[in-house]
């Protein structure tokens, strides 16, 4: 099924289950009988995100809309380059495979080995707002983060650190399955480190998200999708991994 609008907007109704990280249990469709009758969430936030169009190694914060006519051609040329293939068996994916989740010791990647957990840098880099552990410069427990996927300013607090987590934008599964089942230990920790394929978001979105590509899954603001098929394609250019026909069909279509 593919995700034209009521997929992308069953995040809502989904409950956050995994505390940080990208590989939630598969969740089952619930009815969106009621929610198809209601707007589509609308961009809100602060700004601060940037076209992944500028930001191609990923330092910089959240993702902000491609609308212009000359950049969506960019855009399109972006994801042109990426490779397809039909998606390989998932046997023997675990999540440990890529790494103990968060780790600072990962070489040749931004911010690895500062000093810092993976975690803790995403949240500060796309955080506002920012409070500090007292006594650390890493670890946060309090900031305010405006969520690329669904448009609103999440008060985000430790005590409740579920409701953000950090979306594996190329899915960690769907690289498996692509292809980093034959990758090194090394190359697979990189990916699972990267800020390029990094996102806080809400937590009920990474939920519902769970490994989909994005003929299964697009974030709720249509205004967001074709940045978010732009980064799903750098991703996957600079990791050498391709991608069905169908998510690159859908992808092309979001920057049309």
């Amino acid at each position: 099924m593919r995700a034209r609008g009521s997929r992308a907007i069953l995040g809502f109704s989904m409950v956050a289950a995994v505390l940080a990280g990208c590989g939630p249990l598969d969740t089952e469709d619930i009815g969106v009988d009621h929610l198809a009758k209601s707007a589509p969430p609308k961009a809100g936030g602060s700004g601060r995100g940037a076209s992944p169009l500028d930001n191609p190694d990923g330092t910089r914060p959240g993702l902000a809309p491609i609308t212009a006519a000359k950049e969506k051609a960019k855009a399109r040329e972006v994801i042109e380059k990426v490779a397809t293939k039909k998606r390989g068996s998932k046997d023997g994916y675990d999540r440990n495979k890529f790494g103990y989740a968060w780790a600072d010791s990962v070489d040749d990647v931004p911010f690895g080995r500062n000093g810092c957990d993976t975690r803790n840098d995403l949240l500060r880099r796309d955080g506002q707002k920012l409070k500090y552990r007292e006594g650390s410069t890493c670890i946060l427990v309090s900031m305010t983060l405006d969520d690329p996927y669904t448009g609103k300013t999440i008060d985000w607090r430790k005590e409740k650190a579920a409701e953000v987590q950090i979306d594996h934008v190329m899915p960690l599964s769907y690289d498996w399955q692509m292809g980093a089942s034959r990758w090194s230990d090394v190359k697979r920790k990189q990916i699972a480190n990267d800020p390029l394929n990094l996102l806080p978001v809400d937590g009920s979105m990474n939920s519902s998200k769970s490994d989909s590509g994005p003929a299964d899954w697009l974030p709720p603001i249509p205004e967001i999708r074709c940045s978010y098929a732009v980064r799903f394609a750098q991703v996957a250019l600079k990791y050498d991994l391709p991608v069905t026909p169908e998510d690159k069909e859908i992808m092309l279509e979001q920057c049309a």
